[in-house]
């Protein structure tokens, strides 16, 4: 019963992944930038690759390829949630990333790649856009990062 609490956990990422994604597609123009604050603007733009558009120049095998190893990543993640279900912060972990996974896959199994649109700024300089997923992903992998420092050998 626990590990579906994991499992709505990543539904709810999905779900949050995939409105937002609407609303901006809605809302702009492919490259359409709309300035939120100095350092902040929403910007819709499309991503055939995979983190900061790796292999985004490729012909178009990268999409099946990428959505395999999202489907693999979410078979595997899914078992340690099932079999970890009281480890809070490494299912919260997996969770996040699960979520993050799989709102992102929903994007290559329906356009071919994924929908971007927040993009941070600096003095001239931007970071690559991204969305509710990516950050799902990223914060996900912040968590388990921090829950192996805490894990501890119970003979040491």
């Amino acid at each position: 019963m626990r590990s579906a609490l994991w499992f709505a956990f990543a539904a709810a990422i999905v779900a949050a992944d995939r409105v937002t994604k609407l609303i901006v597609l809605q809302a702009f123009a492919p490259g359409e930038t709309f300035a939120v604050t100095g350092f902040f603007n929403l910007v819709l733009v499309f991503n055939k690759g995979a983190a900061f558009s790796f292999l985004a120049g490729a012909p178009g095998w990268q999409a099946p390829l990428f959505a395999a190893i999202a489907l693999a990543a979410a078979a595997f993640i899914s078992v340690l949630l099932v079999r970890h279900p009281r480890r809070r912060l490494f299912c919260a972990g997996l969770a996040l990333i699960l979520g993050g996974a799989l709102g992102n896959l929903w994007d290559r199994l329906e356009w071919g790649q994924v929908v971007d649109f927040l993009d941070f700024h600096a003095v001239g300089w931007h970071w690559p856009a991204f969305n509710v997923a990516d950050s799902a992903i990223t914060v996900g992998a912040g968590l388990l990062i921090g829950e192996s420092f805490l894990q501890r050998d119970a003979g040491a």
